[in-house]
């Protein structure tokens, strides 16, 4: 008889015949405050020759920043400024790869992705697009990208949201919000430089870092949790609680919560998140809510099935005077809300890992509006 912890590991599996799955991760990777000044020399052998440029993409905040000033341009090198003030669209995707590809005579060097999730996910999904043919859309679901994607290098500038390790780029299509997520996705080189998230704004570090604690509180309560999962998982949501709920300083803070940014992007490849992650996908479809936030506006009304989570994260909100926005789904449409259920709804592995493999005899369209409405 199969015990419960059986069944669990089972879930981790490709399949009941084929094994456990072979997940890539990050094969280099330097931390350090300071560390981003040694990217030139990361660069440098990885350069073709002066025809085949490396590509920046970066958040526009630091059009005007120091830190552009100390990136390692040389040769034909492009820099394009992006704003992250919005998610990241598949359609958006194509038309940095067309860019590139009409002003380059041949393939770059690599790609470069300097800023938070939406410009780490961005640089992902362009490195795959420059390498096969089709559209973003194309390659929106598991396993469907067939060649390596170019040379990529992510370099976070504030912490949380695990796009950095993660095997997937999550983008807005015209159908859906669901992620390329593939062998060929995850970064070659990433620099972790604490010093990068000195400039964050307060809401935004708070909203972040929510991403990571919520992914660790829905990993670690999933029915898909394992050994692997739990232990980074465990450190991650250490790591929160220390920079949220206790007095670090700012320094030591912003190292603590870019290894929680790590720890807790690792803690989902080989398990999942849960219920407020596929809420959020909704919201940030139909509204186009930023998905740190989203996940707050969610995670808020989850009691229910994350009760010490929650807690914690009404704590936090305290301790930092963060006040959620009210009323969002106020004036919706019954038509908005069948968008925003059919959406959530369509992250079937979320709620599996949520609730178990009856979970739409738990979470019904109408139970799941009840909690919409609430937000």
């Amino acid at each position: 008889m199969k015990t419960e912890n059986d069944l669990k590991r089972n879930e981790i599996r490709l399949d009941n015949k084929t094994g456990y799955r072979n997940f890539p991760m990050v094969p280099r990777v330097v931390f350090g405050q300071g560390s981003f000044a040694q990217l030139g020399d990361i660069l440098m052998p990885k350069r073709r020759n002066s025809n085949a440029p490396f590509i920046f993409l970066v958040d526009d905040f630091f059009e005007k920043n120091e830190v552009t000033l100390c990136m390692p341009l040389m040769y034909n090198d492009k820099v394009f400024f992006i704003s992250a003030n919005e998610e990241p669209k598949t359609g958006q995707v194509d038309t940095l790869v067309s860019k590139i590809q009409e002003e380059f005579e041949e393939l770059p060097s690599g790609i470069i992705g300097i800023g938070g999730g939406t410009l780490l996910d961005l640089a992902k999904a362009v490195a795959i697009l420059l390498n096969n043919n089709g559209l973003a859309q194309d390659y929106q679901g598991w396993d469907l990208v067939s060649k390596p994607s170019l040379y990529h290098v992510g370099i976070p500038t504030i912490s949380g949201t695990g796009a950095e390790v993660s095997r997937t780029t999550v983008l807005l299509g015209p159908e859906k919000k669901l992620g390329i997520n593939s062998d060929f996705t995850t970064y070659d080189q990433v620099v972790l430089d604490p010093d990068l998230t000195k400039s964050v704004p307060k809401e935004q570090w708070f909203y972040t870092g929510m991403d990571c604690f919520i992914h660790c509180i829905e990993s670690l309560k999933g029915t898909y949790l394992n050994a692997f999962s739990q232990s980074y998982g465990e450190k991650a949501l250490e790591l929160c609680k220390e920079v949220f709920l206790e007095d670090v300083p700012s320094s030591e803070s912003r190292d603590k919560l870019m290894m929680a940014s790590w720890h807790g992007g690792m803690s989902i490849a080989y398990s999942q998140v849960g219920i407020a992650h596929a809420m959020s996908y909704g919201l940030s479809y139909l509204l186009g809510i930023k998905h740190g936030i989203g996940n707050c506006l969610v995670f808020q009304h989850l009691e229910e099935f994350y009760p010490e989570g929650v807690q914690v994260f009404h704590k936090m909100m305290e301790k930092h005077n963060i006040q959620l926005p009210k009323g969002v789904c106020a004036d919706l449409t019954e038509n908005d809300f069948d968008i925003l259920i059919n959406v959530a709804l369509g992250m079937e592995a979320l709620w599996e890992n949520a609730l178990g493999k009856d979970w739409k005899e738990i979470m019904t369209p109408e139970r799941l509006k009840g909690i919409y409405q609430r937000i």
